[in-house]
């Protein structure tokens, strides 16, 4: 083992130290190799991780959390629509994963409907948008009066089909235990849970514009002989008033923290549900 004595003073020792016979003397063991033997230390190990490797972990780590969340880059708008997207059949649409078990999620084309069962749907969903655009005008967030007057409300345009139905001769249910149950639950998460809220306002009013206007056209093939709904109508250009939600809902989910961005994700589930029961009235 290597001494740990200084140099100086395994000099003064050495000189003191008595020289072996000529004969033992060897010439790798003369003072010079003493006297490095001496000043050798030993090194410390080190634990610190170098700094362009911590950057690689640290940079990976993101990345991986990055792959958590499809469609983060373009906003949280496109997170909504991908987890939404795969809450539909492969009929409904490309993106789809559920396996098809209720009867409203079978192909349209299959559907037996009826014109009492479309007016009690009609109703229920009267009573959704109400409530939803009573939410919104209230404002028990001050995030939700971003919603005002977006172009997207359906509460004036169903008024006037139930009018027209009136008109034919139709008796006007009272909303049913979907509708209502789906309008309270509405109420309450709109006080205490703005995001687990504004789920299903994207959810409701997206999912109309797209999925929902098939079904109304279908729908009225086979009963209403091919009468087209105010319910199905938007006045502008639906693809601008659906992109400048889009925008609003981005600025709102900016100042969210991850774990709000996923609470309001996780949410869309509950939103199939509750607008399931209510399409399925349609078959009623």
């Amino acid at each position: 083992m290597a001494s740990l004595t200084p140099i100086s003073q395994s000099q003064s020792l050495f000189n003191k130290t008595r020289c072996p016979p000529k004969s033992l003397t060897s010439p790798n063991l003369g003072s010079d190799f003493l006297l490095k033997k001496s000043s050798v230390s030993i090194p410390r190990m080190s634990t610190r991780v170098p700094m362009k490797a911590a950057g690689v972990v640290s940079a990976t780590t993101a990345e991986k959390a990055k792959k958590r969340y499809p469609g983060e880059s373009k906003g949280f708008v496109e997170e909504m629509r991908f987890v939404a997207m795969k809450l539909h059949t492969k009929d409904q649409a490309k993106e789809g994963e559920k396996e098809v078990k209720e009867p409203q999620e079978r192909p349209v084309a299959k559907w037996e409907p009826t014109v009492d069962g479309y007016l009690k749907f009609l109703v229920d969903s009267k009573l959704v948008y109400d409530t939803l655009e009573g939410i919104v005008e209230k404002a028990p967030f001050p995030s939700y009066s971003e919603f005002r007057n977006t172009g997207l409300e359906r509460s004036a345009k169903l008024a006037k089909d139930l009018e027209w139905f009136k008109e034919q001769g139709h008796v006007i249910p009272e909303p049913s235990a979907p509708g209502v149950t789906y309008a309270e639950y509405l109420k309450e998460l709109s006080e205490k849970d703005p995001q687990a809220f504004l789920c299903h306002f994207y959810n409701i009013y997206f999912a109309h514009s797209a999925g929902g206007r098939m079904i109304g056209k279908k729908v009225a093939e086979m009963i209403l002989d091919k009468k087209e709904l105010e319910f199905y109508k938007w006045d502008g250009e639906l693809s601008q008033l659906l992109q400048n939600v889009r925008e609003k809902l981005n600025k709102v989910a900016q100042s969210w923290t991850r774990e709000e961005k996923n609470h309001c994700l996780e949410e869309t589930e509950k939103s199939f549900k509750h607008s399931g029961e209510i399409l399925r009235l349609i078959l009623s």
